[in-house]
């Protein structure tokens, strides 16, 4: 069963210099239980895709669907639940709130929600991501890594169908990022479907299909490549930009 779709998808927004259409029609089918990385030169349009396809931005056409159920068609309080009931999100910056402890800010989304927290389970979640017996402890206590697994423990405790990451370990060291990445891995071998955003050969070589975007298109994929492989199309992608610059700058 497909989780996330979006059929010819389109975003245009204005910026200083004009229009830009930062999507430009992009299809995308992930199943349930996929672990997608989704990459490409800066400004190609990726984040702009993890926010329309997690509903955090409409877009100017085209579709999603979340399980069946086109986000288009909600009104802003069915789309409010749905974010916060089927959708988790983990950001590079963690987005902790200093003043709670682990456990509290795991809790956060459901007491949003209204509903009442229960201990065990959250208890069990951080168990799960690897902080078992850290739950009272605050932010500030824990090293980046751990606080990112907290970032992850609080996506996953509503349950939700599919965990969006945008630029997980780009406030990581090398040895946190390997944690939170195996973690990531860990999670979608166990049926969590993942939708990343990365820059990082190494981040997207965790992921079962990588997908490249490029001037608001999706231009290619490989599947389960190593961190070889997915550099060097990276690479061809930014070569290619660059050349696409430089002739619009003489034009």
């Amino acid at each position: 069963m497909t989780t996330v779709r979006t059929r010819q998808l389109r975003c245009r927004f204005e910026a200083e210099g004009g229009p830009v259409d930062a999507l430009r029609g992009v299809d995308l089918d992930v199943p349930r239980g996929a672990f997608v990385a989704i990459m490409g030169p800066s400004g190609s349009g990726k984040t702009t895709l993890l926010h329309c396809a997690a509903g955090l931005r409409t877009p100017t056409s085209g579709t999603v669907e979340l399980g069946g159920v086109h986000l288009a068609g909600l009104g802003e309080a069915a789309l409010a639940e749905v974010r916060r009931r089927r959708i988790g999100f983990v950001f590079q910056s963690f987005n902790l709130l200093p003043a709670l402890t682990a456990a509290e800010n795991v809790e956060l989304p459901l007491r949003l929600d209204g509903r009442r927290p229960d201990p065990r389970h959250t208890a069990g979640l951080l168990a799960r991501v690897g902080l078992d017996g850290r739950g009272s402890h605050r932010p500030g206590q824990l090293s980046g890594g751990q606080q990112q697994r907290v970032a992850v423990a609080r996506a996953l405790i509503t349950d939700p169908e599919v965990v969006f990451a945008d630029e997980p370990t780009g406030a990581l060291d090398i040895r946190s990022a390997r944690e939170v990445l195996s973690l990531l891995r860990y999670l979608a071998d166990r049926g969590q479907t993942i939708i990343m955003v990365t820059h990082d050969p190494v981040a997207a070589s965790f992921s079962d299909n990588v997908l490249f975007l490029a001037d608001g298109l999706v231009v290619d994929h490989l599947v389960r490549p190593g961190a070889a492989a997915v550099a060097n199309r990276m690479a061809t992608l930014v070569e290619s930009a660059e050349r696409a610059a430089n002739a619009a700058g003489v034009r």
